[in-house]
């Protein structure tokens, strides 16, 4: 029986890392608990043996996902060529198939290399500052890397629970206007679930959307609507890297497994997407929580203190809020606070959060417990904080 040549092994990309002693980190994760997937698994456990020559055990491999999970494109393909290779030499990659095989080729690739380079446990994504105690679980979205990661939040500490693979918009990331087939960029919340029983076939098995376009995208001039995160259309399983229209898709027993970790409505399920993760020490994610933290304190104490100009300083000259510009917003101020005298201002279960694409933007959300000598509310309340000139400001405010 003929075995296969390294040159196939560079038409599906792994020869890439033939050499790369990530390969060695590959293997041991696939007894990872966070990688419970068994389609993936034994994929992955393919490539590995694709590399060592070991075709007989890769084609073993391959036969048990086909029968578990005879929806998987890739595995077929992959499956027909090592086939075959086995008579005949491969021309390219995907020679069993009518078409464009390069859309299967880049979701070997993404797939193969996150298992090479997943991200180690000790760090964790730097856009994450402080989470409040409802907030269970928060999404992570690298677009760039083609996952999506679940944190889970125990007490205040971040601990990877899930990733999954996932697809993005045809053109790519960073959306700005409708119909342009982006999957945007930034820090969004889960806002509703849509049972599959209302959708089309083409959702899979149910829809989360997000709150885009939010205030930064409005305030920047961004359009579009009905970003989601969804299944695959029924009757298939997976999709390559980039084939939705800008929403994030999983495959359906992927999202089925996220649904029980998404909570619905006023902020409970931050969904942070991001082109290409950056990563932090829970170190540096402490120093840069505790400094802005002191800017937050310092705008509530001079909102305390009735100067209501020093307060004012803490908002942007393109400050919008509540239907207000800056110019209405501080008219209201001063006018509401000279009739005050004192404020009291509580703030409680707050997150904060780097902008990811917007470096020198925060998102800060937290429930307000407002007392004066003539009014006193309680609400959820967020904040966008934009840096300018070196100082924060708060460039929009209003209620959830």
């Amino acid at each position: 029986m003929l075995g296969i040549k390294k040159p196939y092994l560079n038409l599906i990309l792994l020869i890439y890392l033939a050499s790369h002693p990530a390969l060695m980190f590959a293997n041991n994760l696939l007894n990872s608990p966070l990688h419970d997937d068994p389609s993936e698994a034994l994929l992955i456990k393919t490539f590995n043996a694709i590399n060592e020559n070991r075709i007989d055990s890769a084609i073993k491999h391959l036969e048990e996902i086909i029968r578990v999970n005879p929806k998987f494109n890739l595995a077929q393909v992959v499956y027909g060529d090592l086939l075959k290779a086995k008579t005949t030499a491969l021309q390219q990659f995907g020679s069993n198939i009518n078409g464009d095989a390069q859309p299967l080729l880049a979701e070997a690739r993404a797939r193969w290399q996150h298992y090479a380079f997943h991200p180690k446990t000790r760090l964790i994504p730097s856009y994450i500052l402080e989470v409040e105690s409802r907030q269970d679980n928060i999404i992570v979205v690298d677009t760039k890397e083609s996952r999506l990661f679940v944190y889970k939040n125990e007490n205040g500490l971040l601990k990877l629970k899930e990733d999954y693979y996932i697809s993005i918009g045809k053109e790519g990331a960073v959306k700005t206007k409708e119909g342009d087939k982006r999957t945007p960029i930034g820090v969004y919340f889960v806002t509703s679930f849509l049972d599959p029983k209302t959708l089309p076939d083409f959702y899979g098995t149910g829809a989360f959307p997000i709150n885009y376009p939010n205030a930064w995208d409005r305030h920047l001039g961004r359009t579009g609507y009905g970003i989601w995160l969804h299944g695959n259309p029924l009757g298939s399983f997976s999709r390559p890297p980039r084939a939705s229209d800008g929403c994030i898709t999983l495959t359906n027993p992927d999202l089925d497994a996220l649904k029980p970790m998404v909570k619905i409505g006023d902020g409970r399920t931050p969904v942070l997407i991001a082109d290409g993760i950056q990563w932090s020490t829970f170190e540096e994610i402490k120093n840069e929580k505790q400094r802005f933290q002191s800017t937050i304190n310092k705008w509530r104490e001079d909102w305390e203190s009735l100067d209501t100009e020093k307060y004012l300083r803490h908002y942007s000259k393109s400050f919008t809020g509540q239907g207000r510009n800056f110019k209405q917003w501080a008219f209201s101020k001063r006018r509401t606070n000279s009739f005050k005298k004192y404020i009291k201002v509580e703030l409680d279960d707050v997150s904060i959060f780097r902008y990811p694409g917007d470096e020198k933007v925060m998102v800060v959300t937290y429930l307000q417990k407002y007392n004066s000598s003539n009014f006193a509310s309680q609400g959820r309340k967020r904040q966008y904080w934009s840096e300018e000139d070196g100082r924060w400001r708060i460039i929009f405010e209003g209620p959830i």
